[in-house]
C-alpha cells in the first residue's frame, strides 16, 4: 500500500473512520446511510478510502452469520463513484450520474466478519478511462476499487458510469421522467408481494418484488410466475433515500438477489460475485419484468420492460 503514496513523499499518516463525509458529496440525504468516512488522492488517478460498515444496518441484518451483506460492497462502490467525480474530476453538484455496468467479487476466506459496533475498511480506489467535456469536467470514467479489512484484501468492484448536466439529462428523458419529487408506486390491491423469508429479505417492507399475472409454467394463468420489480414501501430508507425518476440499479440489483433467492427455493441467498449491465433506463410505471435462472451456484437474470431488455447480470454463489 505504501507505493500509493510514492509520489507524495511518504505516507500521509492513518486514514480516519471518527466521521463521514457530507452526505451531499455521496447523493444520500440521511447521515445514517454515508459510509465513506475519509477519502484522500495517492497519485495520478489514484485514491484511498475509508468506509465504516455499520453492524447494526436495518436492511442488511446478519441473520447469524456475522457477515455483511455483499451489497455493502456495492454501496461503497456507488458512493466513491459518486464522491471523486464531485471533488477531483470537476463534475458539477447538479450533475445526474448514470451507472453503466459494475461488478463486484468477494472472497469469503477473507471478508471480515462483522464484530462489535463497525468495521473499518480500506478501499484503494483507480479512476481510469476518463473522458472530458468541453469545459475539461468528467463526462465518463471507469473506477475499480479493492477493498481490505485488517490489512487483508477481501474484495473488488468496479464499473461505468455517465454525467450529465440538467440540460442533456432533460433530452434524454424528455417525455419519459416521472416527476422528480415523486415516489415509486406501491403494488395496487390484488398484487402481493412474497413473503420476505422467501426472497432471503429482513421484513417485508425490503422486499422489492410483486407477482404479476403471466403465462403459467403449463402455459395457464399463474400470476405467481410472474416477478415485477416493485417494492413494498416506495419510501423505502435505503433503497429510495432520495427522489429518483428512473429505477436506481442498487434496487435492480437487490431485485435480482430477491429473485434469485425465489426461483432456488431459498437455496442462493446470499452472492459472493455479481454484474449488472444497465443497457436502457428502467421505468417505474409500468412494473417491469424480472426473469431470474438458476442453474447450480449461478443465476442469469433479465429485466424487461415495454418489450425491451432494460438491464441484466449474472449473480454467483458459493
Amino acid at each position: 500500500m505504501m507505493d500509493w503514496f510514492d509520489e507524495l513523499g511518504g505516507d500521509p499518516g492513518p486514514l480516519s473512520w471518527s466521521r463521514t463525509v457530507a452526505r451531499e458529496t455521496v447523493h444520500r440525504a440521511s447521515v445514517a446511510e454515508v459510509l465513506l468516512t475519509d477519502v484522500r488522492r495517492a497519485g495520478d488517478g489514484r485514491f484511498e478510502a475509508a468506509a465504516c460498515w455499520p453492524r447494526s444496518h436495518p436492511t442488511f441484518p446478519h441473520g447469524g452469520t456475522d457477515l455483511h451483506s455483499p451489497l455493502m460492497v456495492v454501496e461503497t462502490l456507488r458512493q466513491l463513484g459518486i464522491y471523486l467525480p464531485l471533488r477531483h474530476y470537476g463534475v458539477a453538484p447538479d450533475a445526474r450520474l448514470l451507472i453503466t455496468d459494475l461488478f463486484f467479487r468477494i472472497d469469503p476466506s477473507t471478508e471480515p466478519r462483522a464484530a462489535f459496533g463497525a468495521t473499518e475498511v480500506t478501499c484503494l480506489a483507480t479512476v481510469s478511462e476518463v473522458r472530458r467535456g468541453p469545459g475539461g469536467a468528467a463526462t465518463a470514467l471507469r473506477l475499480e476499487v479493492a477493498y481490505l479489512a485488517g490489512g487483508r484484501a477481501f474484495a473488488l468492484a468496479g464499473g461505468g458510469a455517465l454525467f450529465l448536466d440538467e440540460e442533456r439529462y432533460g433530452a434524454v428523458r424528455a417525455g419519459r421522467a416521472r416527476p422528480a419529487g415523486a415516489a415509486p408506486g406501491a403494488a395496487p390491491a390484488g398484487r402481493p408481494h412474497p413473503d420476505a423469508a422467501t426472497v432471503g429479505a429482513h421484513a417485508p417492507y425490503d422486499v422489492l418484488l410483486s407477482h404479476g399475472a403471466g403465462p403459467g409454467r403449463a402455459g395457464g394463468p399463474g400470476p405467481d410466475d410472474v416477478l415485477l420489480v416493485e417494492p413494498a414501501d416506495p419510501r423505502h430508507p435505503f433503497f429510495f433515500d432520495h427522489a429518483s425518476d428512473h429505477v436506481p440499479g442498487m434496487v435492480l440489483l437487490e431485485a435480482a438477489r430477491q429473485a434469485a433467492a425465489r426461483e432456488s427455493g431459498g437455496t442462493l441467498l446470499r452472492p459472493t460475485a455479481g454484474r449488472l449491465k444497465a443497457a436502457r433506463f428502467t421505468e417505474f410505471d409500468p412494473p417491469a419484468r424480472i426473469l431470474c435462472v438458476p442453474h447450480h451456484s449461478t443465476c442469469v437474470f433479465r429485466v424487461l420492460q415495454g418489450g425491451e431488455q432494460k438491464a441484466f447480470g449474472t449473480l454467483h454463489y458459493r
